[in-house]
């Protein structure tokens, strides 16, 4: 059985889902077990995805029922949710398994964003900063949690946006997360695609109307 299992939720990323789970492989190797969630992927994600990966499914498109499709079959004792996009530091697994050891429930990573913008370096370490003040971790940070406790809260809610926020508001309310200064490393195409400002003002707003209590639906929509 192995002790960490790495859900990868994905749709539409052959550009890059190769590059991502060849990344892991010496997680594998040490008995990481990975499971690419696909969302009904039109390019071949799937395909590009199964030889290097320990399962791939095929499910409902929302990253939210990717996520729980991906840690229903999942056979780790702690679970990490990663997106397509990114990449754990080299000692993820060692870092983890000693988190867990000295009693975290649930934490995340810091978070570095790749990209040609000088501006994005101020992204990361404001989201990190935050991070650390709020205890809400989002899914580029990716975030980990004990089986059991993921269970206990019955994982990720169904909802279209704001699952990484839902879900760390319900683990707050049971433990405050563990935050890992080791880095994840992810993709700034969101923000340079967008525009880094605008994509910055268009996230805090968001977030403040979910905190308002506006259904994540209707932000989804608005994010679109």
């Amino acid at each position: 059985m192995p002790a960490l299992s790495i859900v990868v939720p994905a749709l539409d990323e052959a550009a890059g889902i190769a590059a991502t789970l060849q990344a892991l492989a010496p997680l594998r190797a040490r008995g990481a077990e990975v499971i690419v969630a696909d969302g009904g992927s039109s390019d071949g994600t799937p395909q590009l995805a199964t030889p290097l990966a320990d399962r791939v499914l095929h499910g409902p498109r929302g990253r939210a029922r990717q996520m729980n499709a991906g840690a229903a079959v999942a056979r780790g004792n702690l679970l990490l949710f990663l997106h397509a996009d990114s990449r754990l530091p080299e000692a993820a697994d060692a870092a983890l398994h000693d988190a867990v050891a000295r009693g975290a429930a649930w934490g995340r990573f810091d978070v570095h964003i790749d990209g040609r913008s000088i501006m994005l370096r101020l992204v990361a370490a404001l989201m990190n900063q935050r991070s650390r003040l709020t205890g809400i971790a989002t899914g580029d940070q990716a975030i980990f949690v004990r089986r059991d406790v993921f269970l206990r809260i019955g994982g990720f809610a169904d909802q279209p946006l704001m699952e990484d926020i839902e879900l760390s508001r319900r683990l707050r309310a049971l433990a405050p997360p563990c935050c890992l200064r080791l880095r994840v490393s992810t993709s700034g195409r969101r923000w340079e695609t967008r525009g880094v400002w605008r994509t910055i003002f268009l996230m805090w707003r968001l977030r403040w109307r979910y905190w308002r209590g506006e259904s994540a639906q209707a932000l989804a929509e608005a994010y679109r």
